[in-house]
């Protein structure tokens, strides 16, 4: 009889189970299961401007892909960005986090503004830097007219370009990066920082032997966090240099964008999709088992 009460609890509880889960999986699987399959499935076949799948072509695409001089050169446009943006980030979100956690009068001023960015969308950054960096009118200009310095092309020369887009990207993610880390400080012991200070450690070595090992497990889920945002960094690139100055800031998600929807070429963006879906599990992948060990729980 217990055998039976038992069955019938775990049915009851299947049952409720796939009640609640159900719409999420068919959500998920409408949304985000099924179009990466499909896209999987697009990058072995040569397609039509319609998306429909006519010749197969096993990884015939994948080699062509990455012999393209042209998407070699979006691949490290990607890469130097990514790096860019990972490091300034985690690191002003640090220096700042690290500033606004010092007991000062007013400091509370400091940490909003700090904070602020996380409430800017994409096209408010885009507009807001495209005035900075606007060759005639911007701000940038006008401070170098008036100290007699030489005015700099920023967003039609190669490589200031791309130092554009990702000084505009870490404005924009900064606060975030700042808050999370802000909050991982204010759980570190104040009793460590009295220690070191009675034993005479100075700023950098608290800041190196106490901080940083305190409030590694957040500063590895920054880290995660920021270079997947990285990766899929669309809408600056959008709307502020288009993928331009002759391709500089042509990164990858912009490219898979540019492909599919503007020039028709389905089976290769699908392939450059599913490459650039692996480079990120990748990388993710690698900063798991490198940087995890060094994390102090």
């Amino acid at each position: 009889m217990d055998k039976v009460k038992v069955s019938i609890k775990k049915h009851r509880d299947a049952w409720y189970a796939g009640l609640f889960l159900g719409p999420s999986i068919l959500i998920l699987g409408m949304f985000v299961f099924y179009p990466m399959l499909k896209t999987a499935y697009m990058s072995l076949f040569l397609t039509n401007n319609f998306g429909e799948t006519s010749v197969f072509v096993g990884l015939k695409n994948y080699i062509t892909l990455l012999k393209s001089p042209s998407y070699l050169a979006s691949l490290s446009a990607t890469v130097v960005y990514v790096i860019g943006v990972m490091v300034l980030t985690i690191v002003l979100g640090l220096l700042l986090a690290v500033v606004a956690n010092q007991k000062l009068r007013g400091i509370g001023i400091f940490r909003t503004l700090f904070s602020s960015t996380m409430g800017v969308s994409v096209s408010v950054t885009a507009i807001f830097w495209l005035f900075v960096f606007n060759p005639s009118t911007g701000l940038l200009t006008q401070m170098a007219t008036l100290l007699h310095l030489p005015q700099l092309n920023w967003m039609t020369d190669p490589n200031l370009a791309m130092i554009s887009i990702i000084i505009s990207t870490v404005w924009m993610h900064l606060g975030f990066t700042f808050l999370i880390l802000f909050g991982a400080l204010q759980a570190v012991p104040q009793a460590l920082y009295d220690a070191a200070n009675i034993e005479g450690a100075s700023k950098t070595y608290q800041l190196f032997k106490i901080t940083i090992p305190m409030i590694s497990p957040t500063l590895f889920f920054v880290g995660i966090v920021t270079l997947i945002d990285a990766f899929k960094s669309f809408g600056l690139i959008d709307l502020m240099t288009a993928g331009g100055p002759n391709n500089a800031t042509n990164l990858l998600v912009y490219r898979i964008y540019r492909d599919a929807f503007l020039n028709g070429n389905y089976d290769q963006a699908s392939t450059e999709a599913i490459i650039l879906t692996v480079i990120i599990a990748v990388m993710t992948l690698i900063q798991f088992k490198v940087l995890e060990k060094r994390v102090n729980y």
